[in-house]
Formats: structure tokens, C-alpha cells, sequence
């Protein structure tokens, strides 16, 4: 059994569990410990065997999981989710993947409608028998059937941009052990930062191809050899992804990166220029069309400098390469100074077990430390989102006043390793408005606007809303400004010009939510606020410490679309930040 294929069954668990209503802690336990085993790059098998490391020592991880994990390892099945399955109907699953239906409602259609299949679901709906349901009605019918569409679709099939990095990282570290190889990187959509990745492609540079495809085929986590060659073999490894792996010879690399970080768009761009210049590019190497006396007919090509060179540019980073105009600004010498993860100062959009966080005020506090940030705001819901235990006035205020004796305890001794801002993440209301009165916005430090109830209204009426966000003095910033959810939920239907065009005359920032399956803004939407002027804040939207660590999945984004630090609100030191707030509006 694979990290991923226990995860995958403590998340199969969790689902069901919610399906059965029961408790929420329990719940959140499992998928707790889902993410932290999905994220380890040590196998849980290497872990159980070690004398110096123990299941229980990972992040969340008791002596109860760590039994449930012993379990799955050595029998490669989990008790209490056979159980459960035999109870559950399997359709369940398919139902949960469809934005809107909820446990609630999905036991509902299984129940009172016998659905057994997303076909059987789409008829009842052509039929008209779910609007007649207590709580659903002809809107919620004709929303089920546009999504059902959504969930059939090949995205599903990809993983998001972090579940590929995680099983690349564990591939890396196998092959790394392995005698005879110089050199391995991954390339294709990983390397570009793509939300989400089909394939995963790696190459390899060693004298001794027979035994890195060996290795290879060895993975511990490989479940099929798909196919076994001299140079390129492929595999089927965690969650059934398939991982082609090429051994290049050292004067090829560079052309081989190249080639296979792609992406086709950008290649064609590329291998013009090539033609223009009378030369030959491919995967191979360069070869000039002309060979004469003075004309070599190879050129260097162990490095994709030495390609991009041959073609009269400068190396264009990984993350602009899709031909929308890096070929134009690398020629000009224009291309952009993206962004890196150092040059993050503050993290803005964060939240505790005050609402729907796991972890408390003080630890998301140390947590932030431990990564050297300088200044977070603590952003709990706001009272609409009752399903998160929200905020009222009342409650918000008690928790001001926890921030500013901690904040008062940390500069106790000297100069305070962060500060912590008030903040919060207020809801805009269905029918307009926001979910707490100025008189509380306008103590807040930091307000971040969000949008989650409504998102099946039409356009009009959500971007008027997010208009209405934008104008009001108080907000800071517009959070996950689409709503949309990769490969479970579609962005909602709104106006992102309009949106744009607001913030840049208000001086309202947008964020680029670094949740791995938000990345909302997107890069399209993040590269045109940039061009209109507006400033982006990346922030986390974490709800454990462990969450502050998809800053890097929002700086990758920011990177495709062409972000500098100067570009990004929370790169600026805290006085800077605090005057560019004063001055909005």
C-alpha cells in the first residue's frame, strides 16, 4: 500500500462518515490525517520499519491512526470502512462530486428517489421528480444538471499541481538511490506550474540506462509497468497516474528539457525561430540546415540556455512558457523578474479553531514564525457562514482582543518576531450587503470579502454583489474571487472584467487563494489585474499549520501570470502595506 492509497481510504472514510452525520471532529480527524500522509515523502512502510521514527510522530497522527495505519499496511484493507461501504451505496460517491449536493441532500435523492448512477440522477432531474424534493426545488434541478456535466468531464481525471509534486518528490528521492545516474528532472506540466497534470514526465541523463529503468520499474509504489524500453519506459504509480521517464544522453539534455517542459504552443514558437535562423530544433538537439566549411552542423545543446540562445533569446522560465508573448518579451528583453517565495513577507488570509480551523490562534501564530513571516492577519468567518461556527460582532470583538494582548506579549521582550492583524473574512450577502455592520469593518485591520452562499445566481446579480465589495471602504481585499473549486466545482458566472476594472479605481486588492484546489485568482484573470493596474495579495486561506505552506502552490501561480514581487501587496514590508491601505478609495 502506497501513502496514497491510504490516504485515499482515510478521505473514502471521511466521506462516509459525514454521510451518516457523524461527528464533525471525527470527520475532520480523517481528512486531517488524509493530507498529512498524502503529503509525506517518506513511505509509511520505510516510516513503520524505522528505528528512529514512529506512524505516531507525523502531524496529527495518534496512536489510534497510527494502529488504523498498521492496519491498511499489513492486510491493505481498513475495518471500519469495509463496514461502512457495505452499508453506503456506492453512487454516493458520485453524488458528493457534484458542486451544491451535500450529504444531506445526496441521502436525500438516494433515499426518497433510489438513485443508483449520475444517468439515473440526470433522468430524475429531465423527469422533473427532484424539484419536487423538500429543499431543492427547479433551480437547484437545473444547477445539478448543468454540473453533472462538469464532474463527467476528462478534467476530473488530472490531479491538482500539489498531488503531483507530492508523488514526483517521492519518485525523485527512490531514483536519487540509484547507481549510475548523473542527473534526474521532472518536466511537462509539473515543471510548467499547471494547475493540474495528466502525465508526469521525467528525464534522466546516466551512462547506464538498463539500471536506471530498472529502479524505475522497482518504485515501491509502482503498480504496473505500462511499458519497458532501452531509453523511455512508462508506469502506473500512486492513484493510477502514469510517469514516463526518458534517459537523454548529456549533450541532448538541455533540447530534451526543453522539448518535454513544452508547451506545444510555446515549443511551435520556438522551433520557428529556429527555421528562421536556418537550424534544426527538436528533442534530439540542434542541427543547422546548411552545413558549410564554416558551419558546424550540431550545436551544444546540453543546456536549455544553449538552446534558447541558439534561437537569439534569453532562457525563458518554465512557468511563461504556454505562447502568450514570452517569445515577444524575451526578444525585447523585457521578460518580467517573477516573484519567488522569499519575497513573501505576510500571510493574509488565515483561520483558527475560533470558526472552521484545526488549529488555535497561538499556534497559527507559531506557525507563521516558524516560516519567518513577518505579519499575518487572522481572518475567521463571519456569522453567515454558520456551518462554520461564523463570527458575530460580539465574539469577533472578544477575538480583537486575544490578538491585541498577543501582539502585546510578543514586543514584551524587544522587537516582535510578527504582528498580528485583526481581521476578518466577511460575507457578501445573497441579496447585497455584507454580513457585519461598518461599525466592525472599520476597526478591522485587514477585511477580506468572500462569496460563499448564491453562487448559482445569475451573472448580473454576482458581479453586482462583488461590485458592491469592492466599493466598500472597508474591504481590503476581494478573497477567492470565482468561487471555483478544480475538478469539484465551477467558477461562478461573473463579470471579471467588470470586477477588474472596479479594483483598479478603488484600489481594492484581488487575492490569488493559494489552496491548492482554488489557485482562484487564475492565472488569465491574475495577469490581467496585474496589466490594469491592481494589486494582487497571495494568501494561503489556511485553516492549520500546515496549510501555510501553499504559499508556494499561490507564488507558482502568480509566476504564470507573470507576476513580480512588486506586483504582490504581502511582498511589501508592514509600514508600506499599512500606508498602500490608507490610501485606497
Amino acid at each position: 500500500m502506497t501513502n496514497a492509497d491510504v490516504a485515499a481510504l482515510f478521505e473514502h472514510l471521511a466521506d462516509l462518515l459525514e454521510y451518516e452525520g457523524e461527528n464533525q471532529f471525527r470527520i475532520r480527524a480523517y481528512r486531517s490525517a488524509a493530507r498529512t500522509i498524502a503529503a509525506e515523502t517518506e513511505s509509511l512502510a520505510a516510516i513503520r520499519h524505522s528505528t528512529t521514527r514512529s506512524l505516531a510522530d507525523l502531524e496529527g497522527i495518534g496512536r489510534d491512526l497510527a494502529g488504523k495505519i498498521e492496519t491498511i499496511l499489513e492486510s491493505g484493507r481498513l475495518p471500519a470502512l469495509d463496514e461502512l461501504s457495505a452499508r453506503v451505496p456506492a453512487v454516493v460517491f458520485d453524488l458528493f462530486r457534484i458542486p451544491g449536493l451535500g450529504p444531506k441532500k445526496v441521502r436525500q435523492l438516494v433515499q426518497s428517489l433510489g438513485i443508483d448512477s449520475l444517468d439515473g440522477l440526470e433522468a430524475a432531474c429531465r423527469a422533473g421528480l427532484v424539484r419536487g424534493m423538500r429543499g431543492f426545488g427547479e433551480k437547484t434541478e437545473a444547477s445539478i444538471l448543468k454540473n453533472l456535466a462538469f464532474v463527467r468531464s476528462t478534467v476530473q481525471e488530472r490531479l491538482l499541481w500539489e498531488e503531483a509534486d507530492a508523488i514526483l518528490a517521492r519518485l525523485l528521492v527512490w531514483m536519487e538511490s540509484c547507481p549510475g545516474l548523473d542527473r534526474i528532472e521532472g518536466a511537462g506540466s509539473w515543471r510548467r506550474g499547471c494547475e493540474t497534470v495528466g502525465d508526469i514526465d521525467v528525464l534522466a541523463i546516466s551512462l547506464s540506462p538498463a539500471t536506471v529503468m530498472d529502479h524505475f520499474h522497482h518504485w515501491q509504489e509502482t503498480s504496473e509497468v505500462i511499458a519497458a524500453g532501452d531509453t523511455k519506459s512508462s508506469i502506473r504509480g500512486p492513484g493510477g497516474v502514469q510517469i514516463d521517464l526518458r534517459v537523454i544522453p548529456p549533450a541532448s539534455f538541455g533540447a530534451a528539457w526543453q522539448y518535454f517542459t513544452g508547451s506545444k504552443e510555446h515549443n511551435i514558437r520556438v522551433r520557428s525561430r529556429a527555421r528562421e535562423r536556418g537550424l534544426s530544433l527538436n528533442e534530439y538537439g540542434i542541427h543547422s540546415l546548411v552545413v558549410t566549411p564554416d558551419v558546424f552542423p550540431t550545436l551544444p545543446a546540453a543546456t536549455e540556455e544553449d538552446v534558447y540562445s541558439a534561437v537569439g533569446l534569453p532562457w525563458i522560465p518554465p512557468e511563461l512558457r504556454e505562447g502568450r508573448g514570452e517569445i515577444h518579451l524575451a526578444a525585447e528583453g523585457l521578460l518580467p523578474a517573477l516573484i519567488t517565495v522569499a519575497d513573501i513577507r505576510g500571510d493574509l488570509h488565515m483561520h483558527t479553531t475560533d470558526t472552521d480551523g484545526e488549529d488555535t490562534l497561538a499556534e497559527m501564530v507559531r506557525g507563521a514564525i516558524e516560516r519567518g513571516l513577518e505579519y499575518i492577519a487572522i481572518t475567521d468567518h463571519s456569522q453567515r457562514v454558520t456551518m462554520a461556527h461564523g463570527l458575530d460582532e460580539t465574539r469577533l470583538r472578544r477575538q480583537w482582543e486575544r490578538i491585541d494582548l498577543l501582539n502585546e506579549a510578543l514586543a514584551a521582550d524587544g522587537a516582535s518576531p510578527i504582528v498580528v492583524l485583526k481581521g476578518i473574512e466577511v460575507d457578501m450577502l445573497e441579496k447585497g450587503g455584507l454580513d457585519l455592520p461598518d461599525r466592525v469593518l472599520e476597526d478591522a485591520e485587514w477585511v477580506v470579502a468572500s462569496l460563499h452562499y448564491g453562487q448559482g445566481q445569475p451573472r448580473a446579480q454576482i458581479t453586482s454583489r462583488i461590485l458592491e465589495a469592492v466599493e466598500h471602504p472597508a474591504v481590503s481585499v476581494i478573497g477567492h474571487p470565482t468561487g471555483r473549486l478544480i475538478n469539484r466545482r465551477p467558477a461562478y458566472d461573473v463579470d471579471m472584467e467588470a470586477v477588474v476594472e472596479a479594483a483598479a479605481r478603488t484600489g481594492t486588492f484581488l487575492e490569488i487563494n493559494a489552496t491548492p484546489r482554488r489557485l482562484d485568482l487564475n492565472d488569465l484573470h491574475a495577469a490581467a489585474a496585474q496589466r490594469a493596474g491592481v494589486a494582487i495579495v497571495i494568501s494561503t486561506d489556511a485553516h492549520s499549520i500546515r496549510g501555510l505552506g501553499a504559499m508556494g502552490c499561490g507564488v507558482l501561480q502568480a509566476r504564470r501570470a507573470g507576476l513580480q514581487a512588486a506586483d504582490v501587496v504581502n511582498t511589501l514590508p508592514l509600514a508600506a502595506l499599512r500606508s498602500l491601505l490608507r490610501s485606497r478609495h
